[in-house]
């Protein structure tokens, strides 16, 4: 009996964390026909064996699970999703907070997702009218399945776009109201989904992120439109089935979270699975991390609910240009900065004397904060053609120039406009706390974003990220989480809830592999780098501690190793990622032949 591929001498953890009798001991690893056909204590017999990988010292983990992507776009023009992939991750969910591109047109789905996720219009918008052909789930899933997919892919259908195909998009963000025609479409296509083999669906209840285009430019997004009643008939359908709400709460309001509350509650009823946006050590507001989880405990331990709060276990470290910096949008008068359509009017309005003291006032008033913390000392440049001011915060600027540090950073964007970047961090600079959240259970990890804002940050290595905040801390002999655990948070935990078929490594289980070397998990964890991204002609914000990661299998196939880079046909060639539908869904059967690019 041969094997395709061999992984020889790791520390093995299958994906079960501290139940599993396994969990640490040094295995060896048969692969064959893209499942583990042998876990073993004895070496494997190597002969005839193409691919043999020596663990020795290494971790020999399930491939990492990311249930926040936004790669809605990338995965149909560069499925490869290389820059996940070279971090060990080997599935990916999208259709996040309410946008996907399954039912609405290329146009339409293009207006919903560019601007809101920081991902340019001119490379997303000629994608889809080129590519998009399908308008359902089915067909989307048919789609995928002829695709030469690098990780594999679960989905959630997102109501912005189903509201969007089934009243326009225009009307969907006028605050008319949909006919009952109009919502029994909207169930119908959600239902279709599910069939299909989505997860569920997304929603989005705050106002923050705004359309592209030129139709219904500065909208909030469709979903924040509707009623609560229309939420709860697509929520009927969710609860029925046993799928999964994917939201967020008003950022800035928040009250609308005692709604999220009551649509949870199981007694006397099925609990609604909601995986909500989100939990964060925030400069913002320090206390949320212990609210957060709070609630989730109540709701699920008290009210019967199936709750998550998403949770980012790295620093929240954003890059902005000049004037562009979305959190501009969480302060009313700051608004009108995001809303102007013009690229050279932020700056003409940011010049202005009484613009400038209504910012001020704004900056102060914290009874609406959002995620940002509203404090211009805490930003710092990166890039400036005055090469003196980069490394300076705003405020050691403003000192030295005898201005306030909202005046030195408006002046110097309004004088340099985009070629000032500068960064700030909105959350996790609390070791101790980020800890404690990375061990939650009513926290769920995985909110990295990957795929959108290209320019803005860089969370591909979330994965790595916490096994260091775990690994650090046995260093230092004060242990708050096993490793077995850890991996278990990363991969089978989230697969489970999911419910999807991922994240496990035991005899029979689908071979997606990640081979972790602990001495790479160094600082160079926190890094980020810029990268060229050809496929939309741009340079992004990526991670490279490539040094934590040797090899990743995806399907029982090599994907990436440390010494050797990508396979050839990642991203060109099937027979990697799948598309993996929600275990308790209808088959459906996969259209075509296979497709290469």
């Amino acid at each position: 009996m041969t094997y395709d591929v061999i992984i020889k001498n790791g520390q093995y953890f299958d994906g079960h964390g501290d139940n599993s009798p396994d969990s640490g001991a040094v295995r060896h690893l048969g692969i064959r026909q893209g499942r583990i056909a042998k876990v073993s204590a004895e070496p494997l017999d190597e002969t005839g064996c193409p691919r043999v990988i020596d663990a020795s010292g290494r971790w020999v983990t399930p491939g990492f699970i990311e249930p926040h992507s936004h790669y809605d776009a990338e995965i149909i023009a560069a499925p490869e999703l290389s820059e996940s992939v070279r971090h060990g991750v080997t599935t990916v969910m999208t259709g996040i907070c309410s946008i996907s591109m399954i039912c609405a047109e290329a146009e339409d789905c293009s207006d919903l997702f560019t601007r809101v996720e920081a991902v340019p219009r001119e490379q997303v918008l000629p994608l889809l009218k080129a590519r998009k052909t399908w308008r359902s789930g089915a067909e989307f899933r048919a789609f995928v399945e002829n695709h030469p997919l690098g990780p594999n892919l679960a989905a959630f259908i997102g109501h912005s776009d189903i509201r969007a195909s089934v009243m326009g998009l225009v009307r969907s963000v006028s605050g008319e109201k949909p006919s009952e025609d109009e919502l029994r479409q909207m169930e119908e296509k959600l239902e279709e989904a599910l069939d299909a083999g989505f997860m569920g669906m997304s929603s989005m209840t705050t106002k923050l992120d705004r359309l592209d285009g030129d139709r219904a430019w500065a909208k909030p997004l469709p979903s924040t439109y509707a009623s609560w009643s229309e939420y709860r008939r697509l929520h009927r359908i969710l609860r029925r089935r046993g799928r999964i709400l994917q939201s967020a709460p008003d950022a800035v309001g928040k009250i609308n979270i005692f709604a999220f509350f009551w649509e949870s509650i199981g007694w006397f009823r099925k609990a609604l699975k909601i995986s909500l946006l989100t939990v964060l050590d925030l400069k913002s507001q320090p206390w949320l991390y212990r609210f957060g989880p709070l609630g989730g405990w109540i709701a699920n331990n008290i009210l019967r609910a199936n709750w998550r709060w998403q949770f980012l276990p790295s620093p929240f470290v954003v890059y902005a240009y000049g004037l562009d910096f979305n959190s501009f949008g969480e302060l009313a008068d700051a608004r009108i900065l995001r809303d102007m359509k013009d690229p050279e009017q932020p700056y003409v309005e940011a010049a202005k004397p009484e613009f400038r003291e209504t910012i001020r006032q704004n900056m102060k008033s914290m009874l609406t904060a959002g995620l940002w913390h509203r404090d211009f000392s805490d930003g710092w440049v990166v890039e400036c053609p005055d090469q003196n001011l980069v490394g300076k915060n705003f405020a050691e600027i403003g000192a030295e120039q005898g201005k306030d540090p909202v005046d030195a950073f408006l002046d110097l964007a309004v004088l340099y406009k985009e070629q000032l970047r500068w960064g700030i961090q909105f959350a996790g600079e609390r070791v101790d706390v980020m800890r404690k959240l990375c061990a939650n259970p009513q926290v769920q990890v995985g909110f990295a974003d990957s795929g959108a804002h290209l320019k803005n940050l860089a969370s591909y290595n979330f994965p790595i990220c916490m096994l260091k905040y775990v690994h650090d801390a046995e260093l230092e002999g004060q242990p708050f989480m096993s490793i077995a655990r850890t991996v278990h948070r990363l991969t089978g935990e989230l697969a489970d809830w999911f419910g999807i078929d991922a994240g496990h490594i035991r005899e029979g289980d689908r071979a997606d592999v990640v081979v972790i070397n602990p001495e790479g998990l160094t600082d160079e964890v926190w890094g980020m780098a810029d990268a060229p991204f050809p496929a939309f002609g741009m340079d992004r914000l990526v991670n490279r501690n490539d040094r934590a990661v040797d090899a990743v299998l995806i399907n029982g196939r090599v994907a990436y190793t440390l010494a050797e880079g990508y396979a050839d046909d990642l991203g060109k060639a099937q027979g990697y990622g799948r598309f993996l539908p929600a275990l308790d869904s209808p088959a459906v059967q996969p259209a075509g032949k296979p497709a290469t690019v």
